[in-house]
């Protein structure tokens, strides 16, 4: 009888124990499954670009780049698109962007709200970028020999591309005010905005603007493509060389993902090259050879020019 109590007294301790080990492992389950979801939102590298030229270029590009990022770093890599040059800077200021493709003047924008953000890498044509300015050939607009014969553009329609943009807008400005042009000296007492390089290009061509300036890769880019029509629209100065475009990337990646990540990343870039399909696709999506290292300081002297012009305060 007591060996038939004992026995008895076991089986009902057993469902008891089997029912303590579900409700755990399906606490242990939701925990995991909760630091899974924490773990995969972190892997995930988010970036960025200004919005410089047509969302059609742009989308080819950062789709295939994000693809070659995401298989060489080991981590999953998505393109969030912005609206606008301003938008862009934002998005970083705030971390919603780990990684941007800034020109010149957004970058430096960017990276003083940023603390530890760093320039880590830039195409080979950045290190001696130029702006061009362009023509309509109906104008009474001829070349220019000399930055002083920016002059001549006083009392003409003219346009840049982006407020913020540095080929498009800061550089351009920066000569005009040297020759003597003001803003206000333009046809209506200011000039247009078109918002993207090849936006410039496209009314100068049409002649809703006599002349524009914008980026020099842009140009030769869709002259290559037959989209530059040389009886219309010609070009009648180039400035002086400057550093441009560069990815900037925020100071708190080897946090977020592991020690060397920023090191890793940059590495990356600069190993692309023309023997890899993918690769070779996106530099000549970028209009480059290869990129190359680069530093915050190479962009001192335009955020003087930020300074200058009030576009950095």
């Amino acid at each position: 009888m007591i060996f038939k109590l004992k026995k008895k007294k076991k089986m009902n301790q057993a469902p008891r124990s089997i029912k303590f080990t579900k409700i755990t492992i399906a606490l242990l389950s939701i925990f995991n499954l909760s630091n899974i979801g924490s773990l995969k939102a972190q892997e995930i590298l988010r970036i960025g670009a200004i919005p410089d030229q047509n969302p059609e270029h742009l989308n080819r590009l950062y789709k295939v780049l994000s693809s070659e990022l995401s298989e060489q770093l080991n981590v999953q890599v998505r393109y969030k698109p912005v609206t606008n040059y301003a938008a862009a800077v934002t998005a970083f200021r705030t971390g919603n962007l780990d990684l941007v493709w800034f020109g010149a003047l957004t970058g430096v924008q960017a990276r003083l709200q940023s603390n530890g953000s760093k320039v880590i890498a830039q195409r080979d044509i950045d290190e001696k970028f130029h702006s061009i300015f362009i023509a309509n050939k109906k104008s009474s607009i001829q070349k220019i020999n000399n930055i002083n014969d920016l002059k001549t553009l006083k009392g003409k329609r003219f346009t840049f591309g982006s407020e913020s943009s540095t080929s498009g807008r800061l550089i351009p400005q920066y000569f005009l005010n040297k020759a003597g042009v003001q803003l206000n000296d333009f046809k209506g007492a200011s000039p247009g905005f078109s918002g993207s390089h090849d936006s410039t290009l496209m009314l100068v061509q049409s002649g809703s603007y006599e002349a524009g300036a914008l980026s020099e890769e842009v140009w030769k880019r869709n002259l290559d493509k037959g989209r530059v029509d040389p009886s219309k629209v010609f070009v009648i100065w180039k400035t002086p060389s400057y550093h441009n475009y560069h990815w900037l990337a925020q100071g708190n990646l080897d946090k977020k993902f592991k020690k060397g990540f920023t090191k890793e990343l940059t590495n990356v870039f600069l190993r692309f090259n023309e023997k890899s399909k993918k690769q070779k696709q996106i530099l000549e999506l970028f209009s480059a050879k290869k990129f190359i290292i680069s530093k915050n300081e190479n962009y001192n002297k335009i955020e003087k020019v930020g300074r200058k012009i009030g576009k950095i305060k």
